[in-house]
């Protein structure tokens, strides 16, 4: 049997993108600091060509902005800004919990619950340094489900753009252990109307988190 490893293929400024994206996500390159061309190359370990071709993509995603001839600087989660990519979450949501519901009986949910459910019990019972990434996991989970639900590759790539975005909101916004007692709630109230079948309650709680979110944050 031919035990060689297969060759990656994917492109390299594919992989530097990803590379890119995962610091982000990952607080790493934070919303308003500026980085030169050099400092991405060494945080990111990939060529300086690859690492252009990126941050060019990166920009067309509004995650950041090239200064020419300079850097990059991360883009400024201020309240405007984050208003206007919470609102787009919101708007997706409810589209695919539409989309969702017009089709039957939403399969799946379930899971979700239980998870959601556990994520609330712990939070009421014993708050550790753990728990806030961890409930960002069960909270996208629920976000991710309605976005599938809108069946169209090109609104799904909306929303995995903005959720890149939503991420580094989260890193200079971050989620503190007495929000997620609430944010469980909301989004059990969310999953209780999907089950029941009601388009206008799974709206209203939909439109209710979000309003909570921004509350939360002060906005």
């Amino acid at each position: 049997m031919n035990m060689t490893p297969k060759p990656d293929t994917q492109p390299q400024y594919d992989r530097a993108f990803d590379a890119l994206l995962q610091a982000l996500r990952a607080g790493k390159l934070r919303s308003g600091t500026y980085f030169s061309m050099p400092n991405l190359v060494e945080e990111l370990g990939f060529p300086i060509a690859a690492i252009r071709e990126a941050t060019k993509r990166a920009e067309q995603q509004s995650l950041l902005k090239i200064l020419p001839k300079r850097g990059i600087t991360v883009m400024d989660a201020g309240p405007e800004f984050t208003r206007h990519c919470m609102d787009m979450r919101a708007t997706l949501d409810k589209e695919g919990a539409r989309r969702l519901l017009a089709r039957g009986p939403v399969q799946g949910l379930d899971p979700l619950r239980d998870s959601h459910q556990q994520m609330l019990t712990r939070a009421q019972q014993n708050m550790t340094p753990l728990l806030p990434p961890q409930a960002i996991t069960v909270d996208l989970s629920l976000h991710d489900a309605l976005a599938a639900g809108l069946e169209n590759p090109l609104l799904v790539q909306c929303y995995t753009e903005n959720r890149n975005r939503i991420a580094v909101i989260q890193n200079s916004r971050p989620l503190l252990q007495d929000r997620i007692v609430p944010a469980m709630r909301e989004h059990l109230s969310i999953i209780a109307a999907l089950q029941a079948g009601d388009t206008q309650k799974t709206i209203a709680a939909i439109d209710l988190h979000l309003v909570q979110t921004l509350r939360w944050w002060g906005l």
